[in-house]
């Protein structure tokens, strides 16, 4: 598979929708933190808000890495023979979705940022980009308690839901 980051979104979207692995949830839950970063990124560049627009940019582009790490981090849980194994391979497949959440908290708090300091004209699209990024985030958070019931990439995963909520919520108020 070509790297993500060169597919079309069609070629992307067939390999979500195939019967392979992966793509999967993880893959497609960091594709959506990056395009919201690209919005984010857009409305501070219009904005003339140059230290987000190099934030967004940075997180855009680790976004998408942690789109191609998701490509196999689960893997390993799918091979693994023993329930040691399978253990062990499930705590390290959550850590990938647990600094995805964290990253998609932090797109989501720069949007608001931006958003309330644009013009009308800009806002629409930092707020697109604000409740994408909670979605993202909350689908990590879903990959993770599936993965673990506890532990710190599980404590990481809420917590930046919450705070990607709190994003959305200020956003959406107003």
């Amino acid at each position: 598979m070509a790297e993500l980051g060169n597919q079309s979104v069609e070629r992307f979207l067939e390999s979500v929708a195939s019967d392979a692995p992966a793509p999967g949830g993880g893959s497609s839950a960091a594709v959506a933190a990056a395009l919201s970063a690209g919005l984010v990124e857009m409305s501070a560049r219009l904005a003339d808000h140059r230290d987000a627009v190099a934030r967004a940019g940075a997180l855009r582009r680790a976004a998408l890495k942690l789109a191609e790490e998701e490509l196999t981090s689960y893997a390993p849980v799918l091979e693994a023979r023993s329930a040691g194994e399978r253990a062990a391979a499930l705590a390290a497949a959550s850590d990938p979705p647990s600094r995805l959440a964290e990253l998609a908290a932090e797109v989501a708090q720069l949007g608001l940022d931006v958003a309330r300091s644009s013009s009308p004209a800009v806002r629409g699209d930092a707020l697109a980009g604000v409740v994408l990024a909670e979605a993202a985030a909350s689908a990590a958070a879903r990959l993770v308690e599936i993965n673990v019931d506890a532990g710190p990439a599980l404590e990481r995963a809420r917590q930046a839901e919450r705070r990607a909520f709190d994003a959305r919520s200020s956003a959406c108020a107003g």
